[in-house]
């Protein structure tokens, strides 16, 4: 297929629409299912670079929720811990232990699974067909992955009435090292961003702390590798494999730290045993769930827990999450790692990323500000290392 012609582009407005290669060659895509359109694809090509980047990294499966060109979440395939399960909704899920593919998509859809709502996935290995199940049941626009089981493909054909976007890629496709795009009857042109990421990035540890366990280090690779299909300005949290928290497309730093920071305590404060004991009615669907545990969370104590409200929801009435029991759990956890796109200009990133328990940090460095960055992770025990690395992405 050399052209295949969308609905529109960004928006209705905006005709005729479609893709194809400048070179006149075939495109390295094959519609399986469903009619992709503009922003799919966009979603589809920079999620499926992701993935790809981080199994060539890890030798990990790996899979990533992208919304509007972002990611919401992006995992490699180790195994979940119970907690975990219940707070995606998989327990009941036959087989996810034996699917590393299946878990790497679990926790990239369980990094933030309001902003997942309605997302496109990216898969870096053949779709099985643990991972079509799980697939079928979220709130989903599409899946771009190198292959599938037939048993998968035809539960994935199921979904949305018929019309869910089924989207393969040849996982041998390598795009010409100088890419163009227009913008006002502007082309800009640039080499590609082909540069790799992997641990020798993290060798400059500027710290007193020069400790890096290798956990670190992978957590660091994840979020870097995020952070370079992530718009910019850009903070990704990472733990366990995953991405726990990004914040995406901010005019400062400081507010990407607390944006991502924010999303990492709830992804967090869902693994509270509160949270997970929430008594829901069965009349509730995951993402009326997913809306409940957010408001109970991140919203007034007595939001979803006050008399004449929590009846919409339970079956009784739970115990509020207080302050003080959110700010211990998060505290409890001293394991997690940061990543960011471009220097820390201020040290007051340093001392938010703490309080959401960061302990290892990679970044560029080249700030005039350095040392301050660096007396504050001193202060805090946070090994960091400068990786010299921007990793803007517009």
């Amino acid at each position: 297929m050399k052209n295949f012609e969308l609905k529109y582009g960004c928006n209705p407005n905006q005709k005729p629409a479609s893709i194809y290669m400048k070179n006149g060659s075939d495109l390295p895509i094959t519609i399986l299912n469903g009619r992709p359109g503009y922003i799919n694809f966009m979603d589809a090509l920079n999620s499926w670079q992701l993935v790809k980047e981080l199994k060539e990294a890890t030798g990990l499966a790996a899979a990533a929720s992208f919304k509007h060109v972002s990611p919401a979440g992006a995992a490699l395939g180790l195994k979940l811990s119970e907690s975990l399960k219940k707070a995606c909704f998989v327990e009941d899920i036959e087989g996810l232990d034996e699917s590393p593919l299946a878990c790497a998509y679990v926790r990239a859809r369980g990094t933030d699974r309001l902003c997942s709502f309605g997302d496109w996935v990216a898969l870096s290995e053949t779709c099985d067909v643990t991972t079509a199940k799980l697939l079928a049941r979220e709130v989903s626009d599409g899946v771009i992955a190198p292959g599938y089981e037939p048993e998968a493909l035809e539960i994935l054909k199921t979904k949305r009435k018929g019309g869910y976007n089924v989207v393969q890629i040849d996982e041998n496709y390598i795009p010409e090292t100088q890419e163009t795009k227009d913008v006002f009857g502007i082309t800009f042109e640039q080499g590609r961003n082909n540069f790799k990421i992997g641990n020798h990035l993290l060798e400059n540890v500027v710290t007193a702390n020069k400790a890096l366990p290798e956990d670190a280090k992978r957590d660091l690779i994840v979020a870097l590798i995020t952070l370079k299909y992530t718009q910019s300005n850009s903070v990704c949290y990472a733990m366990n494999g995953q991405a726990i928290g990004v914040g995406a497309g901010q005019q400062s730093r400081i507010h990407c730290t607390r944006l991502a920071g924010t999303k990492a305590d709830t992804w967090l404060l869902r693994q509270h045993p509160k949270t997970l004991a929430l008594p829901f009615l069965e009349t509730m669907g995951r993402p009326e769930r997913d809306n409940v545990i957010d408001s109970y969370i991140n919203g007034n104590e007595e939001d979803v827990c006050a008399e004449g409200i929590w009846q919409n929801y339970f079956t009784s009435r739970p115990e509020p999450l207080t302050f003080d029991e959110k700010k211990a759990w998060c505290g409890s956890f001293t394991n997690v790692s940061l990543a960011s796109d471009a220097f820390f200009p201020f040290a007051d990133n340093i001392k938010r990323a703490f309080a959401s328990g960061v302990r290892f940090i990679a970044q560029p460095g080249g700030s005039i500000r350095d040392d301050l960055v660096i007396a504050e992770c001193d202060k805090n025990g946070i090994a960091m290392a400068f990786t010299g690395m921007r990793l803007f992405h517009h």
